[in-house]
């Protein structure tokens, strides 16, 4: 019997092999994401790589590598963005995903955050144990709300982030202040970065996000009120935009008349905005 597969990463790419063929990325990753690489093919590549292997959320293990952002790729290897891989095949990369967001945080822990001695790991839990002062780490995530604003004329808010590529809008989204409430984060993200009230807050869904170490919680809520001003600094513009002009932006990305894009399948945003497109609120 074959041994499992390993799963390589470099930065927040997955490294594979070339396809013989050169098949199209979405047609190789198809492949190879339910099995990972072949873990003697890795090892003819890389040599010996101190594997991490951790129990994946159906109990079965899954093992993989994180190599460091200027380690070189040997001939016949490539990398391929996790977030490509996603938006392929989203029902296949929750466990990836998973694995992905632990080994970015065993390279963030590897010494003790109180006394500094190198962290060991702990025999029964996934987590970090100091073998000096015994402070136990456990995986940092860190939770986001994420919300789709829509209003009385049956249109959606969207808006390009200071960190977006050029063409990008998404929903209003932001990180969740020490003892706040999801709810009242937002209520904050919005009116300071848009300027506007929202009401009818209501969750929706929710999504483990490991760039770097995100959980995204998703919400749709109403217009309330205020006129909208993006903050400049880390919104640089919002729109609203109707059922049809979205589908329009979906349906071509590059030649629409709004000149935008929305984010890819496979993320939280992306499933808020197709669930509004199909009037499921």
């Amino acid at each position: 019997m074959a041994a499992p597969g390993v799963y390589l990463f470099q930065g927040n790419c997955l490294v594979i092999p070339e396809s013989a063929k050169d098949e199209q990325a979405a047609d190789f990753v198809r492949k190879f994401l339910p099995d990972g690489v072949d873990r003697e093919k890795a090892g003819e590549a890389f040599g010996d790589l101190e594997y991490v292997t951790i129990p994946g959320l159906d109990g079965r293990p899954i093992t993989g590598f994180l190599f460091k952002d200027n380690t070189p790729l040997p001939a016949h290897w490539r990398s391929l963005p996790v977030r490509q891989g996603l938006q392929i095949l989203p029902e296949g990369m929750v466990q990836i995903l998973r694995l992905y967001h632990v080994l970015q945080w065993f390279k963030d822990s590897i010494y003790c955050g109180s006394c500094g001695e190198k962290n060991g790991d702990s025999p029964d839990e996934l987590a970090r144990r100091c073998p000096r002062c015994g402070r136990i780490e456990y995986p940092r995530i860190t939770p986001a709300v994420i919300v789709l604003v829509t209003d009385d004329s049956g249109r959606a808010l969207l808006a390009h982030n200071t960190k977006f590529k050029d063409k990008m809008y998404s929903l209003i989204a932001g990180f969740v202040e020490a003892g706040e409430d999801l709810e009242t984060a937002a209520y904050r993200e919005i009116k300071e970065e848009l300027n506007i009230d929202i009401k009818d807050l209501r969750y929706v869904s929710s999504q483990g996000w490991p760039f770097p170490s995100s959980l995204m919680i998703g919400f749709t809520a109403r217009y309330a009120g205020g006129e909208l001003m993006p903050d400049g600094i880390e919104i640089a513009d919002a729109r609203w935009f109707t059922r049809g002009s979205i589908q329009e932006v979906i349906a071509d990305p590059e030649g629409n008349s709004a000149g935008v894009e929305m984010p890819g399948p496979g993320s939280v945003s992306r499933f808020l905005i197709n669930r509004w497109l199909s009037a499921a609120e």
